[in-house]
């Protein structure tokens, strides 16, 4: 059996980066957090016409038809880019808040702990809510996932909606994780082969040598459980990838600012951002606390080894 993406999706992955690269690259990332812009509708319409968020619904209902391998391969390049937004809400709501499939509607979730929500400013919709409620600005870690507080009366009435899409929701952020993940492994590498040190570059030295070696081996063990998550959707195996996308983006992040040295701790760089960005998604759809009860209540409910 081969478990290699297909060229369709080796195709789609391509045609999404290209995409982002050229309407939201390095320069554009710097100028939505220089000018506070959380959400651009424009590039949100962008996304809507290519079918980003469209993307598993039905041919017949106006989506592209595709499955959650192909949504898990566009996530992670969105997570590569940094492209802020409540991305995974409005995929999930695509079939069914009107203008979310298209990019004209941007729609927010309950999926954090507690009385927050992501994007609440900017959200013209909450998945399974009647309507927006109203909230407080709360300081955030990511200068471009702003944070409200809501009444606990809200979150009552509102935090159970989304709770049909809690795996698939955290399987997307998985995604986005990996994608991080992934590009501070790139940061790092060119890094270590640009800054030199005693004459050489400092990728020549063995303790820069580990730290690069351990990020690409947790991101690939990552990308191999969010990979295979996709195709059996299993709540086990959605949780386990969610623990180990947060661990390779978190981590990561932290490795690579550590190859950069000064650098990294300045915010010219953008190794603070992934950094940022990954604390934030760790407490998104599913805590790694409410991942690692999924997986005890799996092993428990399994039958011993050797059992009849």
């Amino acid at each position: 059996m081969d478990f290699q993406p297909t060229q369709d999706q080796r195709d789609l992955r391509a045609g999404v980066r290209d995409l982002l690269a050229g309407r939201y690259g390095r320069e554009a990332l710097r100028a939505s957090v220089d000018g506070g812009v959380c959400v651009d509708r424009a590039l949100w319409r962008e996304l809507g016409e290519a079918g980003f968020f469209a993307l598993r619904l039905p041919e017949e209902e106006g989506g592209v038809g595709l499955g959650m391998p192909e949504a898990v391969l566009v996530f992670e390049e969105a997570g590569r880019a940094l492209l802020p937004g409540p991305l995974v809400a409005t995929h999930l709501a695509a079939g069914s808040v009107p203008g979310a499939a298209r990019g004209t509607v941007v729609v927010t979730a309950f999926d954090l702990e507690g009385p927050l929500v992501t994007h609440l400013a900017e959200a013209d919709a909450v998945l399974g809510a009647a309507a927006v409620p109203a909230g407080e600005a709360v300081r955030s870690a990511d200068p471009l996932t702003p944070l409200s507080r809501v009444s606990r009366e809200s979150v009552r009435e509102c935090a159970g909606s989304a709770d049909p899409y809690r795996d698939e929701g955290a399987l997307l952020t998985a995604a986005l994780q990996l994608g991080s993940a992934l590009r501070t492994v790139e940061l790092a590498v060119r890094y270590a082969k640009e800054r030199e040190q005693f004459g050489q570059p400092i990728g020549a030295f063995q303790a820069v040598k580990h730290l690069c070696a351990r990020m690409l081996v947790r991101a690939e063990v990552a990308r191999t459980a969010v990979y295979a998550a996709a195709v059996t959707g299993d709540p086990g195996e959605v949780a386990g990838a969610k623990l180990l996308a947060d661990e390779a983006a978190v981590r990561g992040a932290r490795d690579c600012l550590q190859v950069h040295g000064g650098m990294g701790f300045t915010w010219e760089a953008d190794v603070h951002l992934h950094l940022k960005r990954a604390w934030v998604r760790a407490e998104q759809w599913r805590t790694a606390a409410r991942a690692e009860e999924v997986l005890a209540a799996e092993l428990l409910a399994a039958e011993p080894l050797g059992a009849a």
